[in-house]
């Protein structure tokens, strides 16, 4: 469990590489791009933020997108709190880790007689990813002078990539496959039509009208 969640900050983390050479290619000083990264901690959130002001976009539009790619977060810690039932300091630390790899390592093992191992993957893979992008944030902020494009290394499909194959194992009956296959077409549909950050909303009620339609006919 502890070595799945170091693979997937390492994977995850190199990411970070594109985003810290993102900042240091827009304007933003080393201080900024890192200060991002520690606190605001959410990679689509991050690029948002820097792509839009770099572009010499308005920062209302940039905080607004952020706040809508980031909001997915929230659905996240409805899950994450009962699980992990934590008071206290842990629980803001807690919160600032909760994001897709934690989630997805977290509730692959959420079973009965699980819940010990799901805990375990939440951290792992939370501190893994926290600490790997922070320090190729730092990598990658000061090697951009070195590097044309660090998209051209594919680095831009790692945090997809990791969350898939955290997904897969998931996929194990009709309902979740219809959810997926769902939110899939949703999202294909809207990423040519809406702002960057909606298709991933969008699908997040997809999941929350069929947890409505099962508890429903659950009750009938």
């Amino acid at each position: 469990m502890i070595t799945d969640g170091v693979v997937i900050g390492l994977t995850t983390g190199v990411y970070g590489l594109s985003f810290g050479a993102l900042g240091a290619t827009s304007g933003f000083s080393w201080l900024n791009t890192q200060f991002l990264s520690l606190f605001l901690f959410s990679g689509a959130s991050q690029f948002a933020l820097v792509g839009f002001i770099g572009a010499g976009g308005g920062l209302a539009a940039a905080l607004l997108t952020t706040w809508m790619l980031a909001a997915r977060n929230g659905f996240y810690a409805l899950r994450m709190a009962e699980l992990l039932d934590l008071r206290g300091p842990k629980k803001w630390l807690a919160a600032q880790l909760t994001i897709d790899e934690s989630t997805g390592l977290a509730t692959s093992y959420d079973e009965p007689g699980n819940r010990s191992l799901a805990r375990l993957g939440f951290w792992a893979a939370g501190i893994s990813v926290y600490v790997f992008w922070n320090l190729a944030t730092a990598i990658g902020y000061f090697a951009a002078g070195f590097i044309d494009d660090p998209l051209d290394f594919g680095v831009d499909a790692a945090i997809a990539a990791a969350f898939l194959a955290l997904l897969w194992p998931r996929l194990k009956d009709q309902t979740a496959r219809l959810v997926a296959g769902a939110s899939v077409v949703l999202a294909i549909a809207l990423v040519p039509v809406t702002p960057i950050g909606v298709p991933v909303l969008a699908c997040s009620f997809v999941a929350l009208a069929a947890g409505l339609w099962v508890s429903r006919k659950r009750r009938a």
